[in-house]
Protein backbone atom coordinates (compact mmCIF):
# COMPACT_ATOMS: atom_id res chain seq x y z
CA UNK A 1 0.00 0.00 0.00
CA UNK A 2 1.45 2.95 -0.80
CA UNK A 3 2.24 6.17 1.37
CA UNK A 4 -0.71 8.04 -0.11
CA UNK A 5 -3.65 5.44 0.56
CA UNK A 6 -3.19 5.29 4.15
CA UNK A 7 -5.92 7.67 4.64
CA UNK A 8 -8.25 5.45 2.82
CA UNK A 9 -9.76 1.85 4.49
CA UNK A 10 -7.71 -0.77 3.51
CA UNK A 11 -8.65 -3.41 1.11
CA UNK A 12 -9.64 -7.10 2.10
CA UNK A 13 -6.93 -9.42 2.35
CA UNK A 14 -8.33 -11.48 -0.72
CA UNK A 15 -8.65 -8.40 -2.71
CA UNK A 16 -4.84 -7.40 -1.71
CA UNK A 17 -3.36 -10.67 -2.04
CA UNK A 18 -4.54 -10.21 -5.89
CA UNK A 19 -2.82 -7.02 -6.24
CA UNK A 20 0.27 -8.06 -5.21
CA UNK A 21 0.40 -10.88 -7.63
CA UNK A 22 -0.42 -13.81 -5.62
CA UNK A 23 0.10 -16.89 -7.34
CA UNK A 24 2.34 -19.97 -7.61
CA UNK A 25 3.49 -19.07 -10.87
CA UNK A 26 5.19 -15.82 -9.72
CA UNK A 27 6.81 -17.55 -7.63
CA UNK A 28 8.00 -20.15 -10.10
CA UNK A 29 9.65 -17.71 -12.20
CA UNK A 30 13.09 -18.51 -13.53
CA UNK A 31 15.51 -16.16 -13.55
CA UNK A 32 15.56 -12.81 -14.58
CA UNK A 33 18.24 -10.03 -14.86
CA UNK A 34 16.91 -7.17 -12.57
CA UNK A 35 17.46 -3.55 -13.20
CA UNK A 36 18.08 -0.65 -11.17
CA UNK A 37 15.63 1.75 -11.41
CA UNK A 38 12.84 -0.37 -12.70
CA UNK A 39 12.77 -3.17 -10.42
CA UNK A 40 14.30 -1.29 -7.43
CA UNK A 41 16.09 1.28 -6.70
CA UNK A 42 19.65 2.37 -5.46
CA UNK A 43 19.95 4.55 -2.56
CA UNK A 44 21.27 8.03 -3.12
CA UNK A 45 23.45 7.59 0.44
CA UNK A 46 24.20 4.05 2.27
CA UNK A 47 22.33 3.84 5.25
CA UNK A 48 24.40 2.72 8.02
CA UNK A 49 24.02 -1.23 9.12
CA UNK A 50 23.90 -2.52 12.64
CA UNK A 51 24.85 -6.18 11.62
CA UNK A 52 28.35 -7.54 12.14
CA UNK A 53 31.02 -7.95 9.39
CA UNK A 54 30.13 -10.76 6.81
CA UNK A 55 26.54 -10.49 7.61
CA UNK A 56 23.99 -8.63 5.29
CA UNK A 57 20.92 -6.78 6.53
CA UNK A 58 17.16 -7.50 4.94
CA UNK A 59 14.93 -4.74 6.71
CA UNK A 60 11.10 -5.96 5.90
CA UNK A 61 9.27 -2.73 6.92
CA UNK A 62 5.35 -3.06 7.35
CA UNK A 63 2.03 -1.66 9.24
CA UNK A 64 -0.27 -4.43 10.40
CA UNK A 65 -3.11 -2.88 9.57
CA UNK A 66 -2.25 -3.12 5.85
CA UNK A 67 -3.96 -5.77 4.03
CA UNK A 68 -0.89 -5.84 1.71
CA UNK A 69 1.48 -6.66 4.93
CA UNK A 70 -1.25 -8.87 5.70
CA UNK A 71 -1.42 -10.98 2.63
CA UNK A 72 2.61 -11.18 2.11
CA UNK A 73 3.19 -12.16 5.53
CA UNK A 74 3.04 -15.97 4.96
CA UNK A 75 5.50 -15.82 1.79
CA UNK A 76 7.73 -13.68 3.70
CA UNK A 77 7.81 -15.70 6.82
CA UNK A 78 8.44 -18.82 4.69
CA UNK A 79 11.09 -17.31 2.76
CA UNK A 80 12.73 -16.42 6.07
CA UNK A 81 13.02 -19.85 6.94
CA UNK A 82 15.28 -20.51 3.92
CA UNK A 83 17.34 -17.62 3.77
CA UNK A 84 20.75 -17.47 3.54
CA UNK A 85 23.43 -17.62 7.27
CA UNK A 86 24.73 -14.77 6.52
CA UNK A 87 21.20 -12.57 5.97
CA UNK A 88 20.15 -10.81 9.21
CA UNK A 89 16.62 -9.76 8.71
CA UNK A 90 14.82 -7.23 10.36
CA UNK A 91 11.28 -6.06 10.46
CA UNK A 92 10.60 -2.35 11.00
CA UNK A 93 6.76 -1.45 11.68
CA UNK A 94 6.33 2.30 10.12
CA UNK A 95 4.55 5.13 11.57
CA UNK A 96 3.04 7.63 8.35
CA UNK A 97 1.25 9.15 10.66
CA UNK A 98 1.11 9.37 14.55
CA UNK A 99 -1.52 7.32 15.03
CA UNK A 100 0.43 4.44 13.94
CA UNK A 101 2.86 4.52 17.05
CA UNK A 102 0.69 2.59 18.73
CA UNK A 103 1.05 -0.42 16.80
CA UNK A 104 5.44 0.47 16.50
CA UNK A 105 5.20 0.40 20.30
CA UNK A 106 3.53 -3.19 20.22
CA UNK A 107 5.46 -4.54 17.93
CA UNK A 108 8.96 -3.65 19.85
CA UNK A 109 6.97 -4.32 23.34
CA UNK A 110 6.80 -7.79 21.83
CA UNK A 111 9.64 -8.27 21.03
CA UNK A 112 11.29 -6.80 23.75
CA UNK A 113 9.41 -9.73 25.87
CA UNK A 114 10.28 -12.67 23.33
CA UNK A 115 6.61 -12.91 22.38
CA UNK A 116 6.96 -12.56 18.66
CA UNK A 117 7.01 -15.93 17.57
CA UNK A 118 3.86 -16.59 19.56
CA UNK A 119 2.27 -13.27 18.77
CA UNK A 120 3.15 -11.77 15.56
CA UNK A 121 0.91 -13.53 13.60
CA UNK A 122 -1.95 -13.02 15.74
CA UNK A 123 -1.36 -9.73 15.74
CA UNK A 124 -2.51 -9.51 11.67
CA UNK A 125 -4.96 -12.41 12.44
CA UNK A 126 -7.11 -10.01 14.84
CA UNK A 127 -6.90 -6.97 12.62
CA UNK A 128 -7.44 -8.47 9.21
CA UNK A 129 -9.58 -11.91 10.35
CA UNK A 130 -11.22 -11.31 13.48
CA UNK A 131 -11.67 -7.36 12.69
CA UNK A 132 -10.49 -5.71 15.66
CA UNK A 133 -9.55 -2.22 15.65
CA UNK A 134 -6.02 -2.36 17.38
CA UNK A 135 -4.68 1.18 16.89
CA UNK A 136 -4.66 2.80 20.21
CA UNK A 137 -3.11 1.52 23.43
CA UNK A 138 -5.86 0.80 25.40
CA UNK A 139 -7.48 -1.33 22.55
CA UNK A 140 -4.15 -2.61 22.70
CA UNK A 141 -3.49 -3.40 25.92
CA UNK A 142 -6.82 -5.21 26.17
CA UNK A 143 -5.77 -7.72 23.58
CA UNK A 144 -2.62 -8.26 25.01
CA UNK A 145 -3.98 -9.57 28.50
CA UNK A 146 -6.42 -11.89 26.23
CA UNK A 147 -3.70 -13.55 25.13
CA UNK A 148 -2.21 -14.49 28.56
CA UNK A 149 0.29 -11.87 29.04
CA UNK A 150 0.98 -9.62 31.98
CA UNK A 151 -0.86 -6.20 30.90
CA UNK A 152 1.36 -4.41 33.89
CA UNK A 153 4.28 -5.52 32.58
CA UNK A 154 3.72 -4.79 28.86
CA UNK A 155 2.67 -1.48 29.47
CA UNK A 156 5.97 -1.16 31.64
CA UNK A 157 7.77 -2.16 28.90
CA UNK A 158 5.93 -0.33 26.03
CA UNK A 159 6.54 2.81 28.01
CA UNK A 160 10.33 2.05 28.37
CA UNK A 161 13.66 3.47 27.16
CA UNK A 162 14.49 0.84 25.16
CA UNK A 163 11.51 1.06 23.25
CA UNK A 164 11.56 4.62 22.96
CA UNK A 165 14.17 4.18 21.21
CA UNK A 166 13.69 1.79 18.70
CA UNK A 167 10.59 3.72 17.99
CA UNK A 168 13.09 6.64 17.10
CA UNK A 169 15.53 4.38 15.35
CA UNK A 170 12.16 3.07 12.97
CA UNK A 171 11.14 6.23 12.13
CA UNK A 172 15.16 7.13 11.07
CA UNK A 173 15.08 3.68 8.85
CA UNK A 174 11.90 4.61 7.74
CA UNK A 175 13.06 8.46 6.43
CA UNK A 176 16.55 7.40 5.28
CA UNK A 177 15.22 4.01 3.20
CA UNK A 178 12.51 6.87 1.91
CA UNK A 179 9.98 4.41 2.42
CA UNK A 180 6.83 5.13 0.41
CA UNK A 181 4.49 2.25 0.65
CA UNK A 182 4.44 -1.50 2.52
CA UNK A 183 5.44 -3.85 2.72
CA UNK A 184 8.77 -3.24 1.20
CA UNK A 185 12.73 -4.36 1.87
CA UNK A 186 15.77 -2.72 2.77
CA UNK A 187 18.90 -4.59 1.56
CA UNK A 188 22.45 -3.89 2.88
CA UNK A 189 21.85 -0.26 3.31
CA UNK A 190 22.20 0.38 -0.44
CA UNK A 191 18.75 -0.95 -2.13
CA UNK A 192 14.96 -0.23 -1.52
CA UNK A 193 11.93 -2.63 -3.24
CA UNK A 194 8.33 -2.62 -3.27
CA UNK A 195 5.73 -4.44 -5.09
CA UNK A 196 5.17 -1.42 -7.21
CA UNK A 197 8.70 -1.96 -8.65
CA UNK A 198 9.42 -5.44 -8.75
CA UNK A 199 5.55 -6.07 -10.26
CA UNK A 200 4.86 -8.13 -6.90
CA UNK A 201 5.57 -8.97 -3.64
CA UNK A 202 6.69 -12.56 -4.62
CA UNK A 203 9.08 -11.03 -7.24
CA UNK A 204 10.49 -8.66 -4.39
CA UNK A 205 11.49 -11.73 -3.26
CA UNK A 206 13.57 -12.78 -6.22
CA UNK A 207 15.05 -9.42 -6.22
CA UNK A 208 15.99 -9.75 -2.72
CA UNK A 209 18.16 -12.85 -3.48
CA UNK A 210 19.56 -11.53 -6.64
CA UNK A 211 20.77 -8.13 -5.30
CA UNK A 212 21.77 -10.14 -1.86
CA UNK A 213 23.87 -12.35 -4.04
CA UNK A 214 25.44 -9.67 -5.67
CA UNK A 215 26.48 -8.06 -2.18
CA UNK A 216 27.86 -11.45 -1.24
CA UNK A 217 29.71 -11.43 -4.20
CA UNK A 218 30.93 -7.89 -3.83
CA UNK A 219 29.66 -6.76 -7.28
CA UNK A 220 27.72 -3.92 -5.15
Amino acid sequence: MKRRDFSIATLGTVAAAGQLGWSPSAMAQGPAKFVAGKDYLKLDRTVPSETEAGKIQLIEFFWYSCSHCNAFEPAFAQWIKSAPKDVVIQRIPVAFRDDFAPQQRLYFTLEAMGLLEKLHVKVFQAIHVERLTLNTDASILAWIEKQGVDKTKFADIAKSFGVASKLKRAVQLQNDFKIEGVPSLGIAGKYYIDGTLAGSMPRALQVADSLLAQVRQGRA
